[in-house]
């Protein structure tokens, strides 16, 4: 559970003033890519993930531009840590790529800002194979802004290997609670016995007091851009944090707060150092590779053992958005028409981003994948029925909130602030990042 958030305010800030300024357009050399003789057309499009992505992706760009010869792509890509500082620079600059692999964290901060198309708006886009939850995913003020490029849901991850060391039996997730999840974890410590531990802590980011909000009848984020979790809720969030301290069910507090932010493949489920932890369902093929074995997903427990109140839901594992000043936006709508409804792209990436939304195209991929993406596919539709309406995007300003719970969670851990404590300072701190 680690979330690294860059800082972008400034430079969407800046964005803003100076997409307002330029609203009546620029030369052919601007944002856009460029256009010669002949109808020639260039597209920038960017990304960011692992060398795979980035080899598979190329591999989709070469076949769309061998059918569509008066079409350039060109690819910008990098690593997640400086990604969205890029991004940021150039929609200051007024130097957008056409094409913008998104992510939740920022869709409303770019969109609010003007710097996304409404893809409603996009010429000639198809959303018809998309099921309803995962296209509204990527809405926000009533417009479309990015659509959703896998589908995903948060999850507890188990270790198979782990529970058999300690003679445990993996838990029925469709009935299990908090309260049973606590027990497990701590019968697994204790069988252990300093091996492992049951589970990696929760709140280590945002995701959990979200669902923890969502099963108690509020939310982390309303529709409107506002903070929707209250301090009571948030409190109590806390008092389970430090109760899977005190029953030992997760590592102590200084094992706990580098592994925070360690890298996968050094993270205590990679190396088996827990039995449980919570993880995006995408996230089932790199755990899975870096652990050396099989791993399987879970519900995430409720408060009163029904999965269908456990407050899940689909969520888009990332977006394609366009950009609100790319001058091809024609070209640029019919390359992620492309990417996102095309067998022929499905093919080639299959789920590395996660499940296919379009319901075809995930018809046509599911039997060719691997066992580690063929779970997490087959993890998708079982819990198909038993979720709800996906979370509103963060607002201005929310995308720094996993970093923030991090610090209180650990101020909890450490014993520096009672749950109470922590929870206002968290609330009034999160208040104050919102714009």
């Amino acid at each position: 559970m680690r979330l690294h958030i860059p800082r972008v305010a400034t430079a969407l800030a800046l964005a803003t003033t100076l997409l307002a300024a330029s609203a009546c357009g620029g030369g052919s050399g601007g944002p856009g890519g460029s256009s010669d003789a002949g109808g020639k057309v260039t597209l920038r499009f960017t990304w960011w993930g692992s060398d795979t992505r980035t080899k598979l992706t190329q591999q989709v760009i070469d076949a769309y531009q061998k059918d569509h010869p008066n079409v350039t792509i060109k690819g910008e890509f990098g690593e997640w840590s400086g990604y969205w500082d890029k991004l940021a620079t150039t929609v200051a600059a007024n130097d957008a790529p056409d094409i913008i692999q998104m992510d939740e964290a920022y869709l409303r901060e770019y969109a609010d800002r003007g710097a996304l198309l409404d893809l409603k708006k996009a010429p000639g886009l198809d959303t018809a194979g998309f099921q309803p939850d995962t296209l509204s995913a990527g809405e926000a003020e009533g417009g479309l802004y990015g659509l959703n490029a896998g589908i995903n849901s948060f999850a507890v991850v188990a270790n198979p290997a782990v529970f058999k060391a300690a003679g445990v039996p993996i838990p029925d997730d469709t009935t299990w609670t908090w309260d049973d999840f606590a027990r497990i974890s701590a019968e697994l410590s204790t069988k252990l016995n300093g091996k492992a531990w049951g589970s990696a802590a929760i709140g280590t980011n945002e995701v959990g007091l979200n669902l923890w909000a969502r099963q108690h009848g509020e939310s982390l984020w309303t529709k409107d851009g506002k903070l929707g979790v209250s301090q009571d809720t948030t409190t109590n969030f806390f008092k389970y944090v430090l109760k899977l301290r005190d029953l030992k069910a997760i590592p102590s507090a200084d094992f706990t707060s580098q592994d925070m932010n360690a890298a996968l493949d050094q993270s205590a489920m990679a190396t088996g150092k827990v039995a449980m932890s919570f993880i995006w369902s995408n996230q089932l093929v790199a755990y899975s590779k870096a652990a050396g074995q099989q791993l399987k997903l879970l519900r995430i427990p409720s408060s009163d053992g029904k999965a269908s109140d456990n407050g899940s839901f689909y969520k888009g594992s990332m977006f394609w958005s366009i950009s609100s000043r790319s001058k091809h936006q024609k070209e640029a709508a019919d390359f992620v028409n492309y990417l996102a409804n095309s067998t022929a792209a499905g093919n080639i990436l299959l789920a590395e981003r996660g499940v296919p939304p379009n319901t075809d195209v995930r018809a046509e991929v599911t039997p060719k994948l691997q066992p580690a993406d063929a779970a997490t596919a087959k993890f998708i539709q079982d819990i198909n029925k038993e979720l709800g309406a996906p979370s509103p995007a963060p607002p201005v300003g929310g995308g720094k909130t996993g970093t923030i719970i991090q610090r209180y969670t650990t101020d909890v851990l450490f014993g520096r602030q009672t749950p109470d404590q922590a929870a206002k300072a968290f609330l009034d701190e999160v208040k104050g990042n919102l714009k």
